[in-house]
């Protein structure tokens, strides 16, 4: 019996977070089905990006074509992205090479154990994204009638409802490394301040402060 190899595809939102838990979870699983674990993808970005912006994602698909992968292990649906479209689109590439996804917290497979595509699956999935998407849809819905409200209050009381940040307001290290991560390692591979600013929209004076984090 040829031996099952497998990756494991992990993703957080932020870079507070850690994916050691996912790793863990999928490679313990992975073990007790002695599936041979040949490379983890792993990112800090946020799910809701294209796929072409996810490095796991693009090193993923590019691993699977030049190697020989039975099966993608996730946690969760979320892990493979918050865009329905985009999350869909990845299941189908994996489906053209016969590449299976399993998702540890429902025990489901993408494809049978003939190479065919698991209906029943393809559906769950698509019922997740879209649910996932429905309910970001909804809390930025409430954000938006939050601040509605907040400016009908500020007309009638602008002393206070200030808008903006205080003037004593001061982004943390961790803030600046979160909001800048791709400006911070195009700048770290020596690319030029002119050039990461063509790149990634960033004006050129908040590049320079950035070199402090390099």
């Amino acid at each position: 019996m040829e031996t099952v190899k497998v990756c494991l595809l992990c993703r957080v939102s932020t870079l507070k977070q850690d994916y050691d838990y996912q790793v863990a979870t999928l490679t313990d699983i992975a073990k007790s089905r002695n599936w041979d674990v040949v490379r983890i993808f792993a990112n800090k970005v946020s799910g809701a990006k294209k796929n072409e912006d996810r490095e796991e994602i693009v090193e993923m698909l590019e691993f699977v074509e030049a190697n020989r992968v039975d099966k993608i292990l996730c946690t969760e649906i979320s892990r493979l992205g918050r865009s329905t479209l985009e999350a869909l689109k990845v299941i189908e590439l994996l489906n053209e090479k016969k590449v299976c996804l399993y998702l540890a917290n429902y025990g489901i497979e993408t494809l049978n154990a003939k190479g065919e595509v698991n209906p029943t699956c393809h559906l769950i999935c698509t019922l997740l994204l879209e649910i996932a998407q429905m309910e970001r849809g909804m809390i930025r819905s409430r954000m938006a009638m939050g601040y509605a409200e907040y400016l009908n209050k500020r007309k009638a009381d602008k002393d206070n409802h200030p808008l903006g940040r205080p003037s004593t307001y001061r982004k943390s290290e961790n803030a600046y490394r979160e909001q800048y991560a791709k400006e911070i390692t195009l700048l770290r591979k020596g690319i030029s301040l002119r050039n990461v600013s063509k790149i990634t929209g960033t004006s050129i004076g908040t590049l320079q402060r950035l070199k402090i984090y390099l």
